[in-house]
């Protein structure tokens, strides 16, 4: 990465704990000094970053808001997002006022008119967001994006995926809104696996049926069905099905209240090719009724922080596309939110199904996992396949639908 003699770009990292400590791993190591100049850190518990002597040695300011940052008469090119879901709209927002792009961790924040006030104040703003799934930036998602759209595969009749990833009870205890709605100010969260872990895969479902390299599908109808394990306000699994705004079926199956690892996986089914990935191999592979295949490569093999390292070159040599912007997450915001108003009422496992680890403390629900693998397998939802705790949602209708909860606003 040479610098070519340009002014270095200057970046502020907002959270420098949790996954923001990767991103400030990254900025501290993984460029040149000519390259960036990190002017602050934001954070309102510093003192829990692995980083902060470094911080304090190199003589990086850290700050408790953002806005103390502005305030103070600074400025940035790009800030960079990494704090709790419900800080995601209001920071970036923030930020564009102050002149800086972003670049925000997934997902975008918790609600559809969150989402829309993000995209609004970044056209005011006249500055670019890149949302932080991925993913979107890896090449092998590109390739397959890419011959979708050229029509190589025909229409998208079936997309499903799978993820199962445990979780223990220190995860649900690493902060005060992990598993919740709302947080004590009221402002919505909707922390899931669908929201937090895997939105990754619930995003790419929209994001690779999208029409442009910046754009993806719409969530029309949603049916969920929610459930948990864990003593939480939340869900901590799901499956769902999806309808697109061009009618393809889209499956999301995800829990953190599993023994095991297992996915992600998808297959996403083609009228003249299906394509799939986790199961098998970890390359994307899409095989025609010839027997044919393609081979796209891996999504994981790119480096993780690339989204990064585009995010400073992009604002180096400004490029006019921002291939996951908000307008490409937005996709899995609203779905999110169709999620919780299909099942608005968590339904917990029975008790006679929940496994405590006690040595691990991990909760674990027998069973489940091969149920919502055979799900998979099948398309369908565990409501179809007879469990008897299975409960579903109702089948709720996205159209028009502009604010979280109800769809209408109070103040409309």
């Amino acid at each position: 990465m040479e610098g070519k003699g340009k002014k270095p770009v200057s970046i502020v990292m907002v959270g420098i704990g949790g996954m923001g400590q990767y991103h400030l791993k990254t900025l501290l190591e993984g460029f040149p000094t000519q390259e960036i100049d990190l002017r602050a850190a934001i954070d309102p518990f510093p003192e829990r970053s692995e980083y902060v002597h470094e911080l304090e040695t190199r003589g990086i300011v850290i700050y408790r808001t953002l806005r103390e940052f502005y305030e103070g008469g600074q400025s940035a090119d790009l800030v960079l997002i990494s704090s709790p879901i419900h800080y995601h709209v209001p920071q970036t927002c923030e930020a564009l006022r102050h002149g800086s792009h972003v670049l925000c961790e997934k997902p975008m924040g918790a609600t559809v008119q969150e989402a829309e006030q993000m995209i609004q104040t970044k056209d005011t703003a006249r500055r670019w967001v890149m949302i932080g799934y991925q993913w979107s930036y890896s090449d092998a998602i590109q390739a397959l994006k890419r011959d979708i759209g050229l029509g190589l595969l025909g229409n998208p009749v079936r997309l499903k995926t799978l993820c199962l990833w445990p979780r223990d009870e220190s995860y649900y205890k690493r902060n005060n809104w992990a598993g919740r709605k709302k947080d004590d100010k009221g402002s919505w969260i909707l922390d899931s696996p669908a929201n937090n872990a895997m939105a990754h895969f619930l995003h790419n479902l929209f994001y690779v049926l999208g029409e442009k390299v910046d754009t993806s599908a719409l969530p029309m109808e949603v049916t969920a069905e929610l459930y948990r394990a864990y003593p939480i306000e939340n869900f901590d699994s799901i499956a769902c099905r999806v309808f697109t705004d061009e009618g393809v079926e889209l499956l999301f199956y995800a829990s953190h209240a599993i023994p095991q690892d297992q996915g992600p996986m998808f297959s996403f089914e083609f009228e003249q090719a299906t394509v799939f990935f986790g199961e098998f191999k970890d390359d994307i592979i899409a095989k025609d009724s010839l027997g044919n295949e393609k081979h796209y490569g891996s999504p994981e093999v790119d480096l993780q922080f690339r989204k990064l390292l585009e995010a400073v070159a992009a604002v180096r040599e400004p490029s006019p596309i921002i291939i996951c912007g908000p307008e490409a997450a937005f996709s899995q915001t609203l779905c999110v939110n169709g999620i919780q108003e299909s099942a608005p009422e968590i339904v917990s496992f029975p008790e006679s199904m929940i496994q405590d680890d006690v040595k691990n403390r991990q909760r674990w629900v027998k069973g489940l996992a091969e149920a919502f693998y055979d799900c998979y397998k099948k398309g369908i939802l565990p409501s179809e396949a007879s469990f008897s705790w299975a409960r579903r949602g109702r089948a709720f209708d996205l159209r028009n639908y502009r604010f979280f909860p109800g769809g209408i606003s109070p103040k409309a």
